[in-house]
């Protein structure tokens, strides 16, 4: 049984620590109890060259006496907020078509002066009234300026004055073992502040389509989506969004959060256009895993593998082919295909991504180069046809399909096809009901589309309808 526990709350801008996270502390205290009185009170305030050089493991307030990150990270708490969506419920009554709250989570201010703040696109989707309320008891109204599914992102936009924004940190410089804190109003209750360790870096699998994410043990609950990941000096790191639990949906010490290098791009891209527009190679690319390794005969499960190459596409004019290997994007090494597509997607056009990858044993390296992504273009190869983000080639007798079409071979994180939930494995048997047999009626057929554009597919030996455009 879940013992509950009750905090009390002393004021507005009192902070809630994890109990959790007295685990870590008592491990470090333990290493320090053995040392000088002198040596345990020779923390003192420094420029950040100075404190980088000091010997004492965690700061000491020497006023109080206690171990404490209270001094570096209160700087950043009043930019931390409360979001609440509403949306409008349907009824008999007049009042039933009242605003409803919907949705509650956090945020946190990038731009005071402008009003800026990021939160989760989970915590405003289909909402059409946000407000946002500070840790100093004001409540106002927000817009919203964009919101990116692929990485879970949104920003809303206030006018007030006296606000407090947090600085940024390089999420590129993190490492496995660095403090995290995460703050939010999880739960129910006020701004609440949880200690961690970054747990792991580059992290995959949780359904979204850029994927690249912090993973830390500082406790994260519902409500803390959106809210900031902060460092030991409390500069943001990330965006909490999601967590893996075992049961309950309670915390269980993994959490995720969107890199600030993600972030930044994404937030910037919505202020600027109002929507995230991501570069292109030309290439679908899939997450190596221990089952692909050993069809493809590797000995690594870390990567991601080029599943198709667009003809005429800076992919194919780097030299990149079919089950290529990607090991290393812009120095930086690859875990999955979602570091690969978070790398290209925040690249600026033109830039030249130098790549590492593994062909038939061999390493070799080229530079690929990153274009804008087109309106959806239907590109017809010699096997293969590439259109909104999906490959299709013709069907073959080992598929085991006895109806004509062309069969989906992958999918691409973030394009028109996965957000519309066109999979791998779907068979394809008609275009606006215009049956296709083969990739060439296929193409015809979707270079045809004017308007809308209805898929009709076999999956798992039922027929389903994709409705790529609406």
């Amino acid at each position: 049984m879940m013992q509950r526990v009750k905090f009390r709350d002393e004021s507005r801008s009192g902070l809630t620590v994890s109990t959790g996270r007295a685990v870590v502390l008592a491990a470090v205290l333990g290493l320090l109890a053995g040392l000088p009185a002198q040596a345990q009170t020779a923390y003192q305030p420094a420029p950040a060259q100075a404190r980088a050089a000091t010997i004492t493991p965690i700061p000491f307030d020497t006023r109080r006496g206690v171990f404490s990150f209270a001094s570096e990270l209160e700087r950043s708490l009043p930019a931390v907020v409360q979001v609440t969506t509403q949306g409008r419920s349907e009824g008999p009554r007049s009042d039933d078509n009242e605003p409803q709250p919907m949705a509650t989570g956090s945020g946190v201010i990038l731009d005071a002066a402008a009003g800026i703040i990021v939160t989760n696109n989970h915590v405003v989707e289909g909402g059409n009234k946000f407000t946002v309320d500070l840790l100093d008891g004001r409540l106002v109204d927000a817009t919203l300026i964009g919101t990116d599914k692929a990485t879970d992102l949104a920003v809303l936009r206030i006018e007030l004055s006296g606000l407090t924004q947090v600085a940024v940190a390089d999420s590129d410089a993190l490492r496995s073992g660095d403090l995290a804190f995460a703050v939010g109003y999880p739960l129910g209750l006020d701004q609440t502040l949880t200690m961690g360790v970054i747990s792991g870096l580059g992290r995959s699998g949780m359904g979204d389509a850029v994927e690249d994410y912090i993973q830390t043990d500082a406790a994260v609950n519902s409500g803390n989506s959106g809210g900031p990941l902060l460092d030991s000096l409390g500069r943001l790191i990330g965006i909490n969004t999601s967590i893996l639990s075992g049961g309950g949906g309670g915390n269980d010490g993994i959490a995720f959060a969107v890199p600030s290098r993600i972030m930044l791009h994404v937030v910037g891209q919505l202020r600027e256009f109002g929507e995230v527009r991501r570069g292109s190679t030309g290439a679908i690319f899939g997450s190596l895993n221990a089952e692909r390794a050993r069809t493809l005969g590797l000995n690594i499960v870390r990567g991601a593998v080029v599943d198709d190459v667009a003809p005429g596409s800076p992919a194919e004019a780097a030299g990149l082919q079919r089950n290529d290997i990607i090991t290393r994007i812009q120095n930086r090494p690859v875990a999955n295909a979602g570091s690969v597509r978070a790398t290209i997607g925040i690249a600026a056009p033109g830039a030249q991504l130098p790549l590492v990858y593994l062909r038939a044993g061999r390493e070799l390296t080229t530079s690929l180069q990153v274009q804008v992504a087109g309106p959806d273009p239907v590109m017809l190869g010699t096997t293969e046809v590439q259109a909104y983000g999906a490959s299709f080639r013709n069907l073959k007798p080992a598929d085991g399909v006895t109806q004509d079409g062309v069969l989906v071979t992958a999918v691409e994180g973030g394009s028109t096809a996965a957000m519309q939930q066109l999979r791998a494995g779907d068979v394809v048997t008609a275009v606006n009901a215009m049956a296709v047999g083969d990739i060439r009626s296929l193409a015809a057929a979707l270079s045809a589309v004017t308007n809308g554009l209805n898929l009709t597919v076999l999956r798992d030996g039922r027929t389903e309808t994709v409705a790529l455009i609406g």
